[in-house]
């Protein structure tokens, strides 16, 4: 078994690759004003990266099974440090957009193949606990990132608030490559060819398929929960400011106190009956949504999130240790599906958002959680 600190480095390298993907997101407004640009434009700064994560997954599994697992998360956390350095100096919006493209290809190096490390140094018994911590760390670092860019650019500018997460990134950098261990379990892949028969091998397993639409479900629930979550709480009965929604959605940290839990809970209840369980509480979670009452809401929020990590923690932990070869191609399937669905999360709501509200986006929430039920009732049996 692993000694602790290993823990310390595949959290670290979680909490980086979350913490660059979302650092401009506080920002937008400003980098608007000084581009000249509206909002549909900017908000590509988030959409390309999404784009490079969703494109390049499971092609980076496939280097990674070849190359070998720590190589790869050593040097693309510290090739991270280049594209937000350049991020920081661009003059331009397209070299904006072209960096951020950049960064988004070296994310699932980070956070793909952390998860594959995780399901093959782990004991099978263990890996469900460590993933939880990876995934609290993630939440740690997409929250980081946003506020360290808030609150930095105001008195410094955008600039040189992401210059200040390029600093970020490289003592984290130093962090991973210090401590993160050589794998012991792993079996390099004979060749990039072998690599891509087990990516075609993974398509083809029906319960592997259903985790990747669990995960495709997950982040399309979330896109759609907290973006369009905003809209209803900036109009009348709320008439939120900025500031405040974004207080409302520091409910998104109780990752950090349950996702560590759930391989204690996965032993007590069997994976698949914890996952139809954490679906139900989300499932009320986001019925609470539609009261006429903040503090309602809140509760509500707290139900969705929480459970939302739960089930994502099960997600990777059921795909990284099951896997029976290609581990790492098979978490960068499912990295992509997860991403697919947030791109579709951010655009099919806003379809209905304008003839059915926020109780339409609702409905089409439910409607998908009960399709991830049955996808977790099929996939996750004996497991």
């Amino acid at each position: 078994m692993l000694r602790p600190m290993p823990r310390v480095a595949i959290a670290t390298a979680g909490l980086t690759a979350m913490l660059n993907m979302y650092a401009p997101q506080a920002v937008l407004p400003l980098m608007s004003e000084e581009f000249g640009v509206g909002p549909a434009a900017i908000s590509q700064i988030m959409t390309v990266n999404a784009l490079a994560v969703a494109i390049t997954a499971p092609f980076t599994g496939v280097i990674a099974d070849v190359l070998g697992r720590r190589f790869i998360i050593a040097v693309a956390i510290a090739l991270l440090v280049v594209p937000c350095v350049m991020m920081g100096f661009s003059q331009s919006l397209e070299a904006l957009l072209f960096w951020r493209f950049v960064q988004g290809l070296l994310l699932p190096p980070i956070f793909a193949v952390s998860v594959a490390y995780i399901g093959a140094e782990w004991p099978t018994s263990e890996a469900t606990a460590v993933n939880g911590t990876f995934i609290a760390a993630t939440a740690v670092g997409g929250f980081g990132g946003r506020m360290v860019t808030a609150a930095l650019a105001e008195p410094v500018g955008w600039r040189n608030a992401l210059l200040a997460d390029a600093g970020i990134t490289a003592l984290c950098a130093l962090v991973v490559i210090a401590l993160l261990p050589r794998e012991r379990s792993f079996v390099h892949g004979t060749t990039l060819a072998t690599s891509l028969r087990q990516i075609l091998a993974h398509v083809r397993n029906p319960r592997l398929l259903a985790t990747f639409g669990v995960g495709f479900g997950i982040m399309f629930n979330f896109l759609s929960a907290f973006t369009y979550l905003g809209f209803r709480l900036a109009a009348p009965p709320f008439s939120l400011s900025t500031a405040a929604i974004g207080a409302v959605f520091v409910t998104y940290l109780i990752s950090i106190v349950t996702a560590p839990f759930t391989g204690r809970l996965v032993s007590l209840f069997g994976r698949r009956r914890f996952g139809l369980i954490a679906l139900a509480v989300w499932m009320g979670g986001i019925l609470l949504t539609l009261a006429p009452s903040l503090p309602v809401i809140i509760v509500g929020l707290f139900m969705i999130t929480g459970s939302g990590f739960y089930v994502q923690v099960c997600c990777q932990s059921f795909v990284a240790t099951n896997a029976r070869e290609g581990n790492s191609s098979a978490v960068g399937l499912y990295v992509t599906s997860f991403y697919i669905g947030g791109s579709f999360g951010g655009l099919i709501p806003g379809l209905l958002w304008s003839s059915t509200g926020w109780p339409g986006v609702v409905g089409l929430i439910a409607g998908m959680l009960l399709i991830m039920a049955g996808f977790v009732r099929f996939a996750w049996r004996e497991a």
